[in-house]
């Protein structure tokens, strides 16, 4: 059984019976079935369906965003942002899709040579339980605009955010075996990976489950793409607005109770301003309202499940062990439910736990920069390479963006996926993108196409 637990109470909230095998090869079954019509369909009709997804999902924000809460603890103003971020991500591919994949022409020897985009059938999306509504439109807009069918496999925790969604393709007329949530537990992901109908994976997940399903996906040749941890590094340099970059790293690291791959961990403060900013960090974070993730006022909810709150507390422990300061935080609630208590550790250095290792959770760490050259070194002190974010003046934010290894950089701004542009990873946080025209180009044949006589 796929057991969930309310997180903010520690109590069963509902427990669902897990897809049997013939439910998995009815779903692959008609996943391949319908893309052999889907992929002979226009844009246009491609991109109705996504609009009237994107319309049912607006008009039942209410519904559908305290799903989130109650599965994985979101806070609620957070879960209604989600749901409509979702439907954005829909109507971006509805309105942009058949740009992005418009035949290329390119010269050659041919009277006539392109390159055309064409689907490649049934994708599996494996996603966490993070971002349900959102992860799952990043995967399936551009997928499906592309003239793919999607199975989703949906992380167990978040079933009822899984059938809602899928609810949502049915209702808004998406035909059979288009979109398919299937509820199955981990240890069956493999078989389906490497079921001949599947023609490519998408995977948003840690390092670690990442590499296993890379390895899978490629003994069986199909293209994944991979989007994992992070331990993104927010620079604050000396000429910094520090205030401005104050307020925007607060928001980066308490988003989700700082359960987000592309949330700012590593605050790496120039030496000048190292004071003052955690000062002004520690001002602002102390502002935040711990607590019940229905309620309004609910800034941080609780963490997602006990064993990742109990790795969260091993790792402030250790960084404090180690001789980091602890600014506020840091101590393991005995209230009900799995709440952490927004923490800031202060002069982390790269030997200890903190620094090293991805934290998922209220914990924000401050490094300590000589310069901006040790800034550099520090932000890329790591084996992941997911986003990063620098405050200073606009140029050499721009220049310095160059020098840091990361899928994406904000200059003077928060560090965000965005449905117009590419978001991924390098080193162990992935590899491929999502969103933006790069993200629907993914799982398509770039076909090239020569059309004689050959000329002169």
């Amino acid at each position: 059984m796929l057991k969930v637990i309310n997180p903010a109470t520690g109590t069963l909230l509902h427990e669902v019976a897990p897809d049997s095998q013939s439910d998995i090869e009815r779903a692959l079954e008609a996943a391949r079935e319908r893309f052999k019509s889907w992929r002979l369909t226009s844009f246009k009709e491609r991109g109705d369906l996504l609009r009237a997804i994107a319309a049912h999902m607006r008009a039942h924000v209410e519904e559908l965003a305290p799903l989130m809460t109650q599965e994985m603890g979101k806070p609620i103003k957070e879960a209604r942002g989600e749901v409509e971020k979702a439907a954005w991500c829909a109507e971006h591919y509805a309105e942009h899709g058949e740009a992005y994949l418009a035949t290329e022409h390119l010269p050659s020897d041919a009277a006539r040579s392109y390159v055309q985009h064409l689907p490649l059938g049934p994708v599996l999306g494996i996603l966490p339980w993070n971002a349900p509504f959102w992860l799952a439109f990043r995967f399936a807009a551009p997928a499906i605009m592309a003239g793919n069918t999607c199975l989703m496999k949906h992380d167990p925790h978040v079933p009822a955010c899984a059938k809602a969604i899928e609810e949502a393709f049915k209702a808004a007329g998406a035909p059979d075996g288009l979109f398919k949530a299937l509820r199955i537990e981990t240890p069956a992901v493999e078989a389906v990976i490497r079921d001949p109908r599947i023609q490519a994976v998408s995977f948003t997940g840690s390092a670690r489950g990442g590499a296993a399903v890379a390895a899978i996906a490629a003994s069986e040749i199909k293209p994944a793409v991979l989007e994992l941890g992070g331990s993104d590094p927010g620079i604050v340099l000396a000429d910094a607005d520090l205030d401005k970059a104050a307020d925007v790293l607060t928001l980066s690291r308490i988003i989700n109770a700082g359960q987000s791959c592309i949330a700012a961990k590593r605050l790496i403060i120039e030496e000048p301003v190292y004071d003052a900013m955690a000062a002004k960090l520690e001002t602002r974070l102390a502002k935040l309202k711990l607590g019940d993730p229905a309620e309004e006022a609910t800034d941080v909810g609780p963490i997602a499940r006990a064993n990742l709150r109990e790795e969260l507390h091993r790792q402030v422990e250790a960084t404090i062990e180690a001789g980091a300061r602890c600014l506020m935080g840091g101590k393991m609630p005995n209230d009900p439910g799995f709440f952490y208590p927004v923490t800031l550790l202060a002069d982390v250095t790269p030997q200890m736990c903190a620094f090293k290792e991805e934290t998922f959770g209220p914990v924000a760490v401050l490094v300590k920069a000589s310069d901006a050259e040790d800034a550099l070194k520090l932000a890329n002190d790591t084996p992941y390479g997911l986003g990063a974010g620098i405050w200073t003046s606009a140029k050499r934010g721009e220049e310095m963006a160059r020098r840091i290894e990361a899928g994406q950089v904000a200059v003077n701004g928060i560090v965000k996926t965005d449905p117009r542009l590419p978001s991924g990873g390098i080193k162990k946080s992935g590899y491929g993108r999502e969103l933006g025209p790069h993200g629907i180009r993914e799982f398509v044949n770039a076909q090239q196409v020569w059309v004689g006589p050959a000329q002169g």
